[in-house]
């Protein structure tokens, strides 16, 4: 592509405003890691509340100490992919579009903010390599 395509020159403030927000994103997403290790405690002594006239409760609350444990895990990920792959976008790394792609798909499952983000990087970034693939 040429530096006067129109399409190059659109992309570039693209990756610019999806770099600054995968930086916000993934601050948002450490700080919810965070949360989620501090009141763990609380939201176990909830759910534990609510197996009360359940048959079995002691493996529904194993069971939900594991979803619990991947829910951090993948915050803290998500929180580290989504400020490298930020920071790579905005310094012009090839590396920063795999990384937001993968960052993108990871999110999707964080309504509304990660959604809309994942969706938002999917669109701009996946149709740059169709692009390149016909040239």
């Amino acid at each position: 592509m040429s530096s006067d395509d129109p399409v190059a020159q659109s992309l570039s403030g693209h990756i610019r405003t999806l770099g600054s927000c995968w930086i916000v994103y993934g601050v948002i997403r450490l700080i919810m890691a965070v949360c989620l290790v501090v009141y763990g405690r609380v939201a176990a002594l909830m759910f534990g509340a609510l197996l009360n006239r359940v048959p079995d409760p002691f493996t529904l609350l194993g069971i939900f100490h594991f979803l619990y444990t991947v829910m951090i895990v993948l915050s803290v990920v998500c929180g580290i992919l989504g400020l490298i792959a930020g920071l790579a976008l905005l310094a012009g790394q090839r590396s920063g579009r795999a990384l937001a792609l993968l960052a993108g798909f990871l999110s999707l499952s964080n309504i509304p903010l990660g959604t809309t983000l994942g969706i938002y990087t999917l669109v701009v970034l996946l149709p740059s390599s169709v692009a390149s693939n016909k040239s």
